[in-house]
């Protein structure tokens, strides 16, 4: 995948939210400045798409790990709005990359230079730059 030098890459699962910037060249990310933003999940509006109690009590749906998604995508769609991001790779499991995408704003789209539906919260940094290239 090319990622622009300087590009935001952010690596998010239903808890955890990290901001890194690409260092490196557009084919040989180097990722480097880590973040970890403090979120206030409030957006419980999956809820309504989630309602089905057998789901939430065999584990298949929690509602806080998709609220922190939606908060991920409000931070980066503030992000976005305020000028203060140009390109942005999205990082997520399955789960939590699909309730992003409902509350991305169309300036956060329009900044999107890809996404990965993938499981990598917790991995190191080389391997996360190494699906990056890979993807």
């Amino acid at each position: 995948m090319k990622l622009p030098n300087n590009a935001h890459v952010a690596i998010v699962d239903g808890e955890k939210f990290t901001v890194m910037r690409n260092g490196g060249q557009m084919f040989e990310p180097k990722l480097e400045d880590a973040q970890h933003p403090d979120l206030s999940a409030t957006n419980f509006s999956a809820g309504v798409k989630h309602q089905d109690d057998i789901g939430q009590r065999h584990g298949r749906t929690d509602l806080n790990e998709l609220a922190h998604g939606a908060a991920a995508a409000e931070w980066l769609n503030a992000k976005a709005i305020a000028g203060e991001i140009s390109d942005v790779l999205v990082i997520a499991d399955p789960k939590t990359l699909g309730e992003m995408r409902r509350h991305y704003h169309s300036e956060l789209e329009k900044k999107l230079v890809g996404e990965i539906d993938k499981t990598m919260t917790g991995e190191p940094v080389d391997r996360i730059e190494k699906a990056i290239a890979e993807a």
